[in-house]
């Protein structure tokens, strides 16, 4: 009875190692979620970022091959090409032309992204169907935006009533809102109207020409889409230059005046008091020799 206890304890312990293999074989499911873009109606793009749940958190993935195509990831000739996720886990690449042909034969083109595997990831799939769709804009008298979003229907652009679209300044650090509105929706004609009401906002130096912007994003049937239009209602203005100025942001050397004086002050407080700390416990030591 005893051997019998021993063969099982034996045949658990030879297991225990397999086992531990086995789990530490096991790989992270991947995500990879595919956006589509239209830029001002001419340039489109793909976005993909990947992602995996370690540890119970969500994590970016880096350094992953990504294989982007139209309509079907096993058509060689539908390859749009490849690219390597960066530190955020992104990828993109611009449709090429070689796509128009599948891109004409339908009004809601497939995109797929297909990740290559690795020791942590086994292939990974994603894709994103949208809807054709172009935003045009135009300004009129009386500092107003018209906006108006037209999707594909039958060979023909038809306007689209209930979509969310946001219009701004193009700036640096990303859109400034023209006023208080932050969104709005489509009506029936699918055209939506916004009054400029940012006043003094600098534009370029020579006429104050600044950038409107008409943005969709993230819109389940339609994407990302953006369409610009210039506009001269911005203010000029002429940069100054304070290289060789004294302010207080200045290089080297050109502080202002009284801040030296501040600074050299504290620094011959400062030292005084030492030097005559030193002289005082000089003469404390010959007194008492």
């Amino acid at each position: 009875m005893k051997n019998h206890y021993h063969k099982i304890l034996l045949a658990i312990c030879s297991t225990l190692p397999l086992l531990m293999m086995a789990q530490n074989a096991e790989k992270n499911s991947l995500s990879l979620g595919l956006k589509y873009f239209n830029n001002n109606n001419q340039m489109q793009y793909l976005v993909v970022q990947a992602k995996s749940k370690i540890d119970g958190k969500f994590q970016q993935i880096p350094n992953l091959s990504v294989s982007f195509y139209i309509a079907s990831e096993t058509v060689k000739e539908n390859l749009l090409g490849k690219a390597v996720t960066n530190e955020k886990g992104e990828a993109s690449i611009l449709i090429p032309h070689t796509a128009k042909a599948e891109w004409n034969k339908t009004k809601t083109p497939n995109f797929i992204v297909v990740s290559a595997p690795t020791k942590k990831f086994d292939e990974a799939k994603g894709d994103v169907t949208i809807t054709k769709a172009k935003i045009k804009i135009d300004t009129a008298e009386g500092r107003v935006i018209n906006a108006k979003v037209m999707e594909l229907k039958d060979s023909i652009w038809v306007p689209v009533k209930g979509v969310d679209l946001t219009i701004g300044i193009k700036r640096l650090g990303g859109n400034l809102n023209v006023n208080e509105t932050q969104t709005y929706t489509t009506d029936s004609l699918g055209a939506v109207s916004a009054e400029f009401r940012r006043e003094n906002l600098p534009g370029n130096a020579a006429t104050g020409q600044l950038t409107i912007v008409a943005t969709i994003t993230d819109n389940e049937n339609y994407g990302n889409l953006t369409a610009e239009i210039p506009a001269v209602w911005g203010s000029t203005y002429t940069y100054h230059s304070n290289f060789d100025r004294r302010t207080l942001f200045a290089r080297r050397g050109h502080s202002p005046i009284w801040l030296e004086l501040m600074a050299y002050g504290i620094i011959i407080a400062v030292w005084s008091v030492i030097l005559y700390l030193m002289l005082q416990l000089k003469k404390i030591i010959k007194l008492g020799a």
